[in-house]
């Protein structure tokens, strides 16, 4: 049985996120911790952090999984709504910003 952890509607392209999990995939939980304390997208890296956590204590409150052994099988990262904006140019015109947005999925099994 795994634990599943979600989280929704982040400002942040999902193309960004999805380089970040890529570095943590199929790792320890306690081994991606590491691996994202030292990441260089520092904002992409905690929130990763708090959703590895959230799983971690989720698994320490049903006493059925062992901490320890807990790995990070699924980790991906889907397109949410997109904001469009509008930045005004030169001549009148009008050019249409898209800000993306994206839902982020971890998935802790026992190895």
């Amino acid at each position: 049985m795994a634990i599943t952890v979600k989280n929704r509607k982040i400002g942040i392209a999902p193309r960004k996120v999805r380089q970040v999990c890529d570095l943590v995939r199929n790792k320890k939980a306690s081994e991606a911790l590491k691996t994202l304390r030292f990441c260089e997208k520092k904002e992409i890296a905690l929130m990763l952090t708090k959703l590895i956590n959230s799983g971690l204590a989720i698994a320490a409150d049903s006493e059925k999984y062992d901490i320890d052994n807990l790995v990070i099988t699924k980790i991906f990262a889907d397109e949410g709504p997109t904001l469009k904006r509008i930045m005004p140019r030169a001549q009148g015109r009008a050019y249409r910003i898209r800000k993306r947005t994206s839902h982020v999925t971890v998935e802790l099994k026992e190895a």
